[in-house]
């Protein structure tokens, strides 16, 4: 059978939905890290529902300072793993055990990460219910208050 320019079209007409419903958390993960978080990471750490988090790097050893959307939990923290379990900064928390975390001017000392999959999002808040469902965020972070050190710098 001869594949036509026209079944080609079709295909890619066809398919292209379905490959930037699926690259597209990709897409956006790499502008945040290249323009986003360089502008939030200046007052995240001040606003309710944001922090920052500091961790270090699996592989290079560098320190890495990551705007997140975090809550309240019993005994620790929540964090909406909005681009997925994959992101590199999750992969470098649990493999560190933990990190630190900046918000509302205090600065505490995390441990005990654990992954976290609610499709409910039951947990937080009704409006980042909605908004954590609406990008489809599924998979959350869960972390320990080790120790709080006061204001943070």
């Amino acid at each position: 059978m001869v594949i036509t320019a026209s079944v080609i079209s079709l295909l890619a007409i066809l398919l292209t939905p379905v490959l930037l419903i699926r690259f597209r958390k990709r897409w956006v993960a790499a502008f945040n890290l290249a323009v986003t978080n360089r502008i939030t990471s200046r007052f995240a750490a001040r606003l309710p529902g944001f922090g920052i988090l500091t961790h270090v790097g699996r592989k290079s050893g560098t320190l890495h300072r990551t705007p997140v959307n975090v809550f309240r939990a019993p005994k620790g923290f929540l964090i909406a793993l909005t681009y997925g379990r994959d992101s590199e900064w999750v992969k470098n928390v649990v493999a560190a055990g933990g990190c630190e975390l900046e918000t509302r001017h205090v600065l505490y000392l995390l441990s005990a990460p654990t992954i976290v999959h609610d499709p409910t999002r039951r947990r937080f808040p009704l409006f980042a219910r909605i908004v954590l469902g609406i990008i489809g965020a599924t998979d959350f972070m869960q972390l320990s208050t080790s120790h709080a050190n006061g204001v943070a710098p």
